[in-house]
């Protein structure tokens, strides 16, 4: 892929003015008046004016801020600029430039691994430290990329791969305890979901440990593939299914920002991986599962395997004590009935927490939602042999909220807890937003760390 943002041009950057629609109200050139009025240009939010030279090559850029500028509308200049290097022409007052370049490299994400022929794109040539700016947006590329990468080439062991390399890259220590071995060190939730894989995508379970200062987890769901198990899904129903691994992308890529900009904490990075698939060594529905945590779980849909998972992960996060607990995963199709694919859910019984998330959510244009965890539906998990179940079938309609409290019963009992039912999809282009995988939460998730803990 291209770097998005460079210090330098290859040859003479092209300008670009930001403007409101009241600047452009004074403008007097003729020529660019001319051509506004025939493209119907207002300076409104987004809109593009490539102005060209006398060569007929473009020779500068008017960008529409509308009347309330904000940084992330850069973000649509990507999709509409041809290739080349440009430059502000002056920083829109009150904008940060780390958040212009930031909002510039998210829009410029493709994804084009099996494409033949890959397009040059454009470049925003900036002045000054943009590395944070940088940071976050390879850690939102590298989600995107495992979210949009087909399941044939990212099982577990790819994961794996991935999660190494990050530590590697960051001096971080990994464990992974794979295939059988996950009975052994007690993992019995994540075995069984995921035994029935082909041993060559055999489940396992991912721990990096990095840093040093207060414990802070944040765990990811895994599933490489969501076949619903012997609970088969549609063929509708499966055909995205490539991205219910996507709270492991987000978990790696928020610990990926965590540790580039050195925060102070232990942090530690799990991640169960494994692939929902059908077998005679399938779990049934009707089985009763141990976990981690020693509660029983009877299992009355085998396609409500994520929580499953994400049950023995969040009990290994209350060994570590940790001052706060953060879990991402594609959970449920009732988060998106609730509110649809932009905007993301998440649960916490910690309101001075859910606040500081409501705040970074905002500033970093990164749209979160608290969703209660309501008490009164607490029976619904009740197991009618064993002590939970993982179908809370009688109050379908909170079916986001319901996984939420399950959740709740493994999670960390110190410290605070947060859990988010992300999409890591859009479901249709727009620009800026490419249809794909799409990084969710994590730019508001780590605005919240780094204030919490820098």
């Amino acid at each position: 892929m291209t770097e998005p943002i460079v210090s330098a041009a290859a040859g003479p950057a092209i300008p670009i003015e930001a403007i409101t629609p009241a600047a452009f109200a004074g403008e007097s050139r003729p020529f660019v008046k001319g051509l506004a009025e025939l493209s119907r240009f207002e300076a409104r939010a987004g809109q593009v004016l490539v102005v060209p030279g006398e060569d007929g090559r473009p020779a500068r850029v008017l960008f529409g801020l509308g009347d309330n500028p904000l940084a992330m509308a850069f973000r649509q200049l990507p999709a509409t600029l041809p290739a080349g290097d440009y430059a502000l022409a002056a920083a829109p007052e009150g904008l940060a430039a780390q958040d212009i370049a930031l909002a510039f490299a998210l829009g410029s994400y493709r994804f084009d691994r099996y494409k033949k022929k890959r397009e040059p794109r454009p470049r925003l040539v900036m002045d000054g430290d943009v590395t944070e700016a940088r940071d976050i947006a390879h850690a939102c590329a590298l989600a995107k990329d495992m979210v949009n990468t087909p399941a044939n080439d990212m099982g577990p062991l790819q994961i794996e791969t991935i999660a190494r390399e990050i530590a590697e890259q960051f001096g971080a220590t990994i464990s992974v305890t794979t295939g059988d071995a996950l009975l052994a060190e007690n993992y019995p939730a994540v075995h069984a979901v995921g035994r029935a894989a082909h041993p060559d995508r055999a489940p396992r379970m991912i721990e990096i440990t990095w840093g040093e200062g207060p414990p802070l987890v944040i765990v990811g769901k895994g599933v490489v593939f969501d076949t619903g198990g012997l609970d088969i899904k549609p063929s509708a129903g499966m055909r995205l299914m490539k991205k219910d691994m996507g709270g492991a992308a987000h978990a790696l890529a928020l610990g990926r920002m965590v540790m580039a900009a050195k925060l102070p904490v232990r942090l530690t990075v799990l991640v169960p991986a494994v692939e929902n698939a059908i077998s005679g060594d399938a779990m049934r529905p009707g089985d009763v599962l141990n976990s981690r945590k020693g509660l029983t779980i009877e299992v009355g849909n085998t396609d409500a395997e994520g929580r499953l998972i994400l049950a023995d992960a969040l009990a290994r996060a209350a060994e570590l004590d940790p001052v706060l607990t953060i879990d991402l995963a594609t959970l449920t199709g009732a988060a998106r009935v609730a509110l649809g694919p932009q905007v993301i859910p998440f649960y916490t019984s910690d309101d001075a927490l859910a606040a500081d998330i409501d705040a970074a959510s905002r500033a970093a244009a990164d749209p979160l939602w608290r969703m209660p965890l309501w008490a009164g539906y607490e029976e619904a998990l009740d197991g009618e042999i064993a002590d939970v179940k993982n179908d809370p079938d009688a109050w379908a309609q909170a079916g986001s909220v319901t996984a939420a409290l399950f959740l709740q019963r493994f999670a960390p009992a110190s410290g605070s807890w947060v859990h988010l039912d992300i999409f890591a999809w859009n479901p249709k282009a727009r620009p800026g937003y490419p249809s794909g995988g799409e990084a969710q939460a994590i730019r508001a998730l780590y605005a919240m760390l780094k204030r919490r803990f820098s």
